[in-house]
């Protein structure tokens, strides 16, 4: 816990509020649902019968309610590490208070369970899971090696997929884009992992840094990009066609560039650089969406 004596957080703060929730990382949420409605679910609609869809508009407010009470939960439990690794973003402890914190926290999951089984109960169920999976990731999963990881990159990819289980439209090129949320997410926590060595070390966290070392975690990471590059172009080609394969080929160029700017890599400046640069890869596969519209 942060001694009380050192801050004077507040019971709120605006600023200190947006950036707990990473209010940028909640837009791209609401960005990619509403690009895989609008090009992805059917074509035949025009843009604008998605931006006023009401249940759309209510998923995705969903989605962005659990993930904010997932950072904000992630962030109560990492306070020390991160005086370590990210001293200048503690909020919880700092800013505002941890029992506003953890208050804001219960809310958000429980409003965001609401909503989601205002809309069906399947999507109240994985809103449920996503809430306990975002709390067991923050409590225990992402001390793990790998788990917590693959946990975070699960939910990345499911909410691009829930947006197929709201309009129910069978189209695979959403499963393609969900499969591809899901390994950069992959890719991007552990390089993240890589970035924060030192904090997860001191305080005793396993992740794959920590437990097998920077250069066979890179090796991990090599093994996922060619693994994920060879069985997304496979599936493309047997389910959807040759646009889509050669599209999935395309990867090559960034993921390629990505393992030369890894192999090269040794310290948190050239981690953070990486983990940026899979966040703009995801965010410009989403904008790719319209391709096949």
């Amino acid at each position: 816990m942060v001694p009380s004596s050192r801050y004077k957080p507040n019971n709120f703060s605006l600023s200190g509020f947006i950036q707990l929730t990473r209010f940028w990382n909640l837009l791209i949420i609401v960005f990619a649902q509403y690009f895989t409605a609008s090009f992805l679910i059917d074509s035949s609609k025009n843009i604008s019968y998605y931006l006023l869809h009401h249940e759309l508009f209510l998923l995705s407010l969903s989605s962005v309610l659990i993930a904010a009470a997932g950072y904000i939960i992630n962030d109560y439990y990492d306070v020390k590490i991160d005086l370590i690794n990210k001293p200048h973003r503690v909020v919880v402890g700092k800013v505002l208070k941890r029992r506003v914190a953890m208050a804001a926290h219960t809310v958000l999951n429980f409003t965001g369970i609401g909503l989601g089984f205002l809309l069906s109960w399947q999507i109240g169920a994985i809103n449920f899971a996503s809430a306990l999976l975002l709390w067991l990731y923050s409590n225990q999963l992402k001390r793990m090696p790998f788990i917590g990881n693959f946990v975070v990159a699960i939910l990345t990819g499911l909410s691009i997929y829930i947006v197929e289980i709201l309009f129910q439209s069978g189209n695979l090129l959403v499963v393609a884009y969900a499969l591809f949320s899901f390994v950069f997410t992959l890719i991007r926590e552990i390089i993240k992992d890589m970035e924060d060595l030192k904090g997860d070390a001191t305080f005793g966290c396993r992740t794959l840094p920590v437990v097998y070392g920077l250069r066979k975690t890179k090796n991990v990471i090599y093994v996922l990009s060619l693994a994920f590059l060879s069985g997304l172009s496979f599936l493309a080609y047997i389910f959807v066609g040759e646009e889509m394969t050669l599209f999935c080929l395309l990867l090559i160029v960034p993921l390629g560039f990505m393992a030369y700017k890894l192999s090269r890599a040794d310290t948190i400046k050239d981690f953070s650089y990486l983990s940026n640069y899979c966040k703009l890869i995801m965010f410009l596969g989403i904008l790719s969406m319209v391709v096949f519209k």
